[in-house]
């Protein structure tokens, strides 16, 4: 019960994440650039407050370890994250909730297994045939049409996709991962007077609205959310891990639908269906061996 109610929460915060961006920027809230300074900035601040927390909670019960202590992210890991969340929020300039969402995990879940790949990870045919639909379906998704997404825009999300893949590649050597995210955010600092720079000139256009939704993304959607998040995963097999995320798209879709009426057409459910589908028989299979 106590991971299901944590998975379900991390999920809503993830697909919010979304809709929070979309909402901003669709709305001419704020612009992407400075959207990207107040979700870092809030992100780093309730991060830092929720890892003192937990850090003085750990020393009352004489848990903290000095390899804990010592987990405190890199500056490889910090540029993957700066990479996923500027291009995440200039990507939803233009993309809709869903679409922006489904390209973001189809290029999280292609990285990661692209990289086990990489590593000599052997895959069942199964695997092979699945990894192979899904994606030749979101190829299928990105060719021009009437329907298919804007290139520039679906470029970047795919870029930001693959940023975050990388950053989950990483993360996976953590000791504390809640301790390396918190540090990563506030490596990520140092890059904000260049970012507040680019977007100077559009302070003025800035509405309350869109600082606030931008706060929200980042204290709470990012901050809190990724906090609930590595409570649950320890609690949750790795592969049911994987397979709960593709929950995001849809449920970033369906909120798309219903605070911004945004289509949800044949053409992108059918082949994000597929998508989806061939990831979970792909992540349901997944019995690797090292070669």
């Amino acid at each position: 019960m106590k991971a299901t109610l944590f998975t379900i929460i991390a999920l809503v915060a993830f697909a919010a994440n979304s809709l929070l961006c979309r909402l901003a920027l669709a709305q001419g809230y704020i612009d992407a650039w400075n959207f990207t300074v107040i979700r870092l900035l809030s992100g780093a601040v309730c991060l830092t407050i929720i890892m003192l927390l937990y850090t003085r909670q750990l020393n009352k019960n004489a848990q903290l370890s000095s390899s804990v202590i010592k987990d405190t992210g890199s500056w490889r890991s910090s540029v993957s994250l700066l990479i996923y969340a500027l291009c995440f929020s200039i990507a939803y300039m233009e993309l809709d909730t869903g679409m922006g969402a489904l390209i973001l995990f189809s290029a999280v879940q292609f990285t990661m297994i692209g990289w086990g790949i990489y590593k000599q990870e052997r895959l069942s045919a199964v695997q092979w045939l699945a990894f192979i639909v899904a994606f030749a379906a979101f190829v299928y998704l990105m060719l021009p049409s009437q329907t298919a997404p804007p290139l520039m825009a679906a470029l970047l999300m795919s870029i930001s996709g693959i940023a975050w893949g990388i950053y989950s590649i990483r993360g996976k050597a953590c000791v504390s991962p809640l301790r390396a995210t918190t540090f990563n955010f506030i490596r990520s600092l140092l890059v904000l007077p260049i970012l507040i720079v680019v977007g100077m000139s559009q302070l003025k256009n800035i509405r309350i609205e869109g600082a606030l939704l931008a706060i929200a993304s980042g204290a709470i959607a990012s901050g809190v959310g990724y906090s609930i998040w590595y409570v649950a995963m320890p609690l949750l097999k790795s592969t049911h891990a994987a397979i709960v995320q593709l929950c995001v798209p849809v449920l970033a879709a369906i909120a798309g639908a219903v605070f911004l009426s945004e289509t949800l057409t044949i053409q992108f459910m059918l082949p994000s269906s597929i998508i989806l589908l061939a990831v979970l028989v792909f992540s349901l299979n997944k019995k690797t061996k090292t070669a």
